[in-house]
């Protein structure tokens, strides 16, 4: 299968509540030697205050002042430095506030040289979060965003909706070693690219593949039993051991009977349109704020 450099770019918010996303999302990074983006939207800064920090930067020597949303970059970076995830040349002067590049697309950046990825790059953008992420991830054409779980019901749908590319909400990791990945497999089209994620997750983290399948009694499954056939060969061929299960019942009630603590969940993205999804939630979502575990959302 395809061994193509994936984009990813990590959600960060707040030092106190982020790490568990930027631990997991580095991992994910390093599985994949991924070129990743760390991102940080801060509050968006009035026209008044945004001149008084352009006037700081140009004198930080002198000024210990620093942009909204400076703090939590310069936590992430003494992460990636305490876990050598940057070269050691560059986590000798300590984070480099001086040299945050502004690009001219309304985000501030610093370059650094990873040790197990590509590169890693940290951005500060100011505004609102869905509006500043959509805008990102539609910039760097990111393959997966990365991004910990919002106790706001309205936010994980809007996240969802308007951020075009796959999504790995982190939920509550903490530092579990993963044993499997969970692939909740039906007849609709789009789920080959749904199972090459989940061989690419299985292969980076060397675990197995559960599959499971949650049949409707009332609806034939026939139609699309060739096509059904055409994932599991492609699985079995990858040489990544799998298991299959079907089971009859509520799909989301059974997904989340089958999930646990040492799985990470690989589904597919709704396919209701936004209006539908608004007013009846969709499968991915109620699984993701029904269950505690990582789960990856391919669109």
């Amino acid at each position: 299968m395809s061994t193509a450099l994936l984009i990813t770019l990590i959600a960060i918010g707040s030092k106190d509540f982020s790490k568990p996303t930027l631990k997991l999302g580095m991992k994910v990074a390093q599985a994949f030697n991924a070129k990743t983006t760390i991102i940080d939207v801060g509050e968006k800064i009035s026209e008044f205050s945004s001149q008084l920090v352009e006037l700081a930067q140009d004198q930080l020597e002198s000024w210990d002042f620093d942009a909204p949303g400076v703090d939590v970059l310069e936590w992430a970076f003494n992460y990636l430095s305490q876990n050598k995830l940057i070269d050691i040349k560059q986590t000798e002067t300590g984070f480099p506030k001086n040299k945050l590049i502004d690009d001219g697309e309304g985000r501030k950046m610093v370059y650094l040289s990873g040790t197990t990825c590509e590169d890693v790059n940290l951005i500060l953008r100011n505004g609102d979060i869905i509006a500043e992420l959509r805008e990102e991830v539609q910039f760097g054409e990111y393959d997966v965003t990365i991004l910990g779980k919002s106790r706001k019901r309205n936010m994980s749908h809007d996240l969802l909706q308007y951020i075009n590319s796959s999504i790995l909400i982190v939920n509550d990791y903490e530092d579990q070693k993963f044993d499997k990945i969970l692939l909740p497999l039906d007849y609709k089209d789009g789920m080959l690219k749904v199972a090459k994620y989940a061989i690419r997750v299985a292969m980076a983290l060397n675990v197995g593949i559960d599959i499971f399948t949650v049949l409707d009694k009332n609806k034939s499954q026939n139609k699309g039993s060739n096509y059904f056939s055409k994932i599991i060969k492609f699985i079995r061929r990858s040489g990544v051991q799998y298991s299959h299960e079907e089971k009859e019942g509520e799909i989301v009630e059974q997904i989340i009977k089958k999930a646990d603590k040492n799985k990470i969940i690989v589904m597919k993205a709704s396919d209701m349109s936004p209006i539908k999804r608004f007013f009846k939630g969709s499968i991915p979502l109620s699984v993701m704020n029904e269950c505690d575990v990582p789960i990856l959302i391919v669109k």
